[in-house]
């Protein structure tokens, strides 16, 4: 989409005829045809394998010599071999939604996202190609090499998704628990919802690197579960305490402004007014629906000193601040 939208024309196949005319719809191709083979006829300047991993490595290695090739799976390493003798590129935007499908694509979507290039057996000239077409969507492109991005996406991907599951269905063999379902649970298990079919793949890809990092934080589990057996207190802050530091600093310095919204029309009409009224950056929005409907909270974060200009717009739409 975010192609189309700069001028390009894109072909495009998937196996699934529903979900290729729904990308079609959308504007995420310009023109279809009926087989991966039809794609390879095309001689596109560029060929994306958005797929399951394991599908991109089948399809990878029968791509024609001189059509380069990139793929966007959040595995590396094992496309790489499929591609020996493939023109390839290695690619993961770290960017994306819990919606499978085109439906849950956006032409913004890799805005201001890290995208990870893998330069392992790349020419220069390839690599400047796809750093091209990364920065024309507005992502800051990243070098790595696939061992490098493999091991990193174990711990901060796909060790997520497992640690997600693994809350959602303990809470639900807990006796109410989701009941008392609030804001942080659901944050920290948003990624549960994603389709799981795709997560077997990308987890059995990386399976070496991933059961490697489940025994690393089985290990720092394990000490943090002793420091709590003998009441160490102190062990336990500092703890938290680094960890609340690290945080920080993986985000520019934002101040979060709260507004209750009604379960009505023309709630987010007002924020919306109230935005253009006060001309904050806004660095971020956070819809957190009630669990039993009437409404819910929106956190809007803004730069240190606009917060309270951001109050007084939204004040000014008759919406309520929540402190």
């Amino acid at each position: 989409m975010g192609l189309a939208d700069n001028g390009w024309e894109i072909v495009g196949w998937d196996p699934d005829p529903v979900v290729l005319a729904t990308a079609a719809e959308v504007g995420a191709v310009t023109r279809t045809v009926s087989s991966f083979e039809g794609l390879v006829a095309a001689r596109p300047d560029l060929m994306v394998l958005a797929g399951p991993p394991r599908a991109v490595i089948e399809q990878v290695a029968t791509v024609p010599a001189g059509v380069l090739v990139i793929d966007v799976t959040g595995v590396k390493g094992a496309v790489r071999e499929a591609a020996a003798t493939t023109r390839y590129v290695g690619t993961h935007p770290m960017a994306g939604r819990e919606v499978n499908g085109p439906r849950g694509a956006s032409a913004a979507l890799f805005r201001g996202a890290t995208w990870v290039v893998v330069a392992d057996g790349a020419s220069e000239t390839d690599l400047a190609t796809v750093t091209d077409v990364i920065l024309l969507l507005g992502a800051e492109p990243v070098r790595m090499t696939a061992v490098e991005h493999d091991a990193a996406v174990a711990i901060i991907s796909h060790l997520p998704q497992l640690l997600a599951a693994t809350l959602v269905n303990e809470a639900a063999d807990r006796t109410r628990a989701l009941d008392l379902a609030a804001g942080s649970f659901r944050d920290l298990t948003r990624v549960a919802a994603s389709d799981p079919s795709l997560w077997v793949d990308l987890l059995t890809t990386n399976r070496l690197e991933v059961v490697a990092a489940i025994g690393d934080f089985r290990d720092r589990l394990g000490r943090i579960m002793a420091e709590l057996r003998e009441d160490r207190g102190g062990d336990i802050s500092s703890f938290l305490k680094r960890a609340q530091g690290i945080r920080r600093e993986l985000a520019p310095a934002v101040v979060a402004v709260r507004v209750a919204l009604a379960d009505e029309p023309g709630e987010l009409a007002k924020v919306g007014r109230a935005f253009g009224a006060s001309s904050v950056d806004v660095r971020d929005l956070q819809l957190r629906h009630a669990p039993h409907g009437g409404g819910g909270v929106l956190t809007v974060s803004v730069r240190p000193g606009e917060a309270e200009t951001l109050r007084a717009a939204l004040g000014a739409e008759g919406l309520l601040i929540v402190e």
